[in-house]
């Protein structure tokens, strides 16, 4: 790479795109030669589709929608690779604070068991009654939301493609769609539950790391073309975003990463709650708060470092849900989209394990994928 490079990246208005976003405007990527253009997105498709075509050369991507795209999974093929992790964690599931009173009204709901089961018990009665089912919202069919939400449901009995409605709706759409009661719950990254929480509208039900202890949320994905036409530039946006990512993760820059993301043109809602969130300190409901440091994870602990057997428990998620099909070339072309390779080029990191670690079900660590499919009531097996 010679000179100054410009990169068109897209992202959207989520506390997770935070390394990205500091880095571009602290002038960390101008320190490695790159004059970085932010473009903000709706949604994931426009995203997806605009990296797709050459629009973008870079984007803060759902991970497993890089997983998705490289198996020509709901749209035309396109290898994508992640060279990096932006952030681990940042969901949450919320419900309307009336769905969220019946499932109180039936016992505790603490635990993610405990409201699943609840949530079947609704789920029947609603049935029984000849109601409307109920209806959640994610973000895109190839998401950790999405995942989130069919294994907290499936634990409880209850199977999300023939007892409820999961439909798609960009993040920001989620509050007002809660609000208007078109929604009844929805999993979407921060801040935009604490938004339905702040409105009044809705109560945070469970952190996305209460389903999956460690999961990897977004990354920064390129086309697999363009990664390997210039390694140098790669590297250079790698060490970028990890200087914007040891930026945020420092307790001293909490206020002003906060009151940067809070911009209009970046994430564009309240820097408290964007301080909430990068705290893991969340309003849970109106009088309850809860905290969790593992509610998302940006850059400590190695946790930029992509791992492949993570893009293999992606693909195991999109076996069970009929999704694609299985075989051995389609798995390995799933695992090749997380590099360590790229990231190690140009980053000396630790080499850490993370386990994804479900709160209840079968671990995939070590199983075939026919195995770990077996150890489900609902969804599909081999």
């Amino acid at each position: 790479m010679t000179g100054e490079a410009h990169v068109k990246i897209g992202f959207i208005p989520l506390v997770d795109a935070a390394a990205l976003l500091i880095a571009a405007h602290k002038g960390f990527a101008k320190a490695e030669g790159l004059d970085i253009e932010l473009i903000r997105e709706a949604s994931w498709a426009n995203i997806r589709d605009k990296l797709a075509i050459g629009r973008f050369d870079a984007a803060h991507l759902l991970a497993p929608m890089a997983v998705a795209s490289t198996l020509g999974l709901g749209h035309v093929r396109v290898p994508l690779v992640a060279p990096m992790n932006l952030a681990m964690n940042g969901n949450a599931i919320a419900v309307s604070t009336a769905l969220y009173a019946e499932l109180a009204a039936e016992g505790e709901v603490a635990h993610p068991a405990q409201t699943a089961r609840a949530l079947a018990k609704l789920v029947a009665r609603r049935r029984a009654e000849g109601r409307e089912p109920l209806t959640f919202g994610m973000t895109f069919p190839f998401s950790m939301h999405n995942y989130q939400l069919r294994y907290w449901m499936a634990e409880g009995g209850v199977d999300p493609d023939e007892d409820l409605r999961l439909i798609v709706l960009p993040p920001p759409y989620m509050v007002e769609n809660l609000a208007r009661g078109q929604l009844d719950g929805f999993c979407v990254g921060a801040p935009w539950s604490s938004v339905a929480v702040d409105a009044g509208v809705g109560v945070i039900l469970h952190f996305g790391c209460e389903i999956f202890a460690c999961a990897p949320e977004k990354v920064l994905a390129l086309r697999e073309s363009f990664a390997d036409d210039d390694h140098s530039l790669v590297a250079a946006l790698i060490r970028a975003l990890d200087r914007g990512a040891a930026f945020v993760d420092e307790p001293q820059n909490l206020g002003e990463v906060s009151q940067i993301l809070s911009r209009p043109e970046y994430v564009g809602v309240d820097a408290e709650i964007i301080r909430r969130v990068l705290t893991g300190h969340l309003r849970v409901k109106a009088s309850d708060e809860r905290s969790d440091a593992n509610y998302l994870i940006i850059g400590r602990d190695g946790a930029m470092r992509p791992d492949p057997r993570q893009a293999e428990w992606i693909y195991a998620q999109m076996l069970r849900w009929g999704q694609t099909r299985h075989s051995p070339e389609m798995a390995d072309r799933a695992k090749s989209v997380l590099r360590p390779d790229l990231f190690d080029a140009a980053i000396d990191c630790a080499h850490i394990q993370r386990e994804i670690g479900a709160f209840a079900g079968p671990s995939f660590g070590g199983r075939s994928y026919a195995d770990y499919l077996a150890g489900f009531d609902i969804g599909q097996r081999l």
